[in-house]
């Protein structure tokens, strides 16, 4: 039976995520975890592949700019200053991360878009809300335990799909960020950000809600990651609202355990 903290965090969340209103007869303890959900902590990751050396002169350049920043003080200066991404020409401004650096959650997500790109900080517009209540519901806030970024630094104009030259461009960062950042966890929100730290072919929809181990240059341990949904995709389709609240009590349970 449901204590009455979880209750309250369980009813907050239905809120947030738009329910309004009860379809079951007999109400179900939805924070038990399912026989199916028990040993996704327990067994042991699929391991992502290092990733491979890009060389187009856009990439090749970032990456020695990457490889010389010892902080992310520099990181962020280094990338303010980059010229090796055509995105950064039509932005207004940079978008580098919000919240606590070294945090034990790092949020990873797709690219600035017209609230971030105003503002210069990632996930501040409607979808940036929702996934503040999400992280909210775990126990989770920017403010104290949780850093936020993007793999694009740049708003695509018009919020557009990102090239592969573009993406590829921004990587060697975006790689740097998390091994000077160092987390515990990382959350993969969305297609884009999952289909390039992971080099894997399906779409979101197939690995959401798994983890993998993400190898970093300069750390000296893997670094779990968890796929889910974009926060901009679930407000485009509410009805997979509920895929993601497992996914962030699978990250709340990964959290218990480390």
């Amino acid at each position: 039976m449901l204590g009455r903290d979880d209750a309250v965090r369980l009813l907050r969340w239905y809120v947030a995520m738009g329910v309004d209103e009860a379809i079951d007869e007999i109400a179900r303890d939805q924070l038990a975890p399912t026989p199916a959900q028990q040993p996704t902590i327990a067994r042991s990751l699929p391991a992502a592949a290092a990733p491979a050396i890009d060389a187009r002169p856009g990439a090749a350049e970032a990456r020695k700019l990457a490889e010389a920043a010892s902080s992310l003080a520099e990181l962020e200066e280094v990338v303010r200053n980059f010229e090796g991404c055509g995105l950064r020409r039509t932005a207004t401004n940079t978008v580098f991360a919000d919240g606590v650096p070294h945090a034990p959650v790092m949020v990873i997500g797709e690219a600035p878009g017209a609230d971030e790109d105003r503002i210069g900080k990632p996930f501040v517009g409607r979808s940036g809300q929702l996934l503040d209540r999400m992280l909210g519901a775990i126990g989770l806030d920017r403010q104290r335990n949780v850093y936020i970024t993007n793999i694009l630094f740049w708003r695509p104009p018009g919020n557009r799909k990102p090239t592969d030259e573009e993406t590829a461009s921004c990587l060697p960062f975006v790689w740097r960020h998390i091994a000077l950042n160092a987390p515990q966890v990382i959350v993969l929100s969305g297609g884009t950000a999952t289909s390039a730290l992971l080099g894997r072919g399906e779409g979101i929809t197939r690995l959401r809600g798994r983890w993998f181990d993400l190898t970093v240059a300069g750390l000296e341990r893997t670094i779990p990651a968890l796929t889910t949904y974009h926060p901009s995709f679930l407000l485009r389709a509410p009805a997979r609202k509920s895929e993601s609240w497992r996914d962030f009590l699978e990250l709340q349970s990964k959290l218990n355990f480390l």
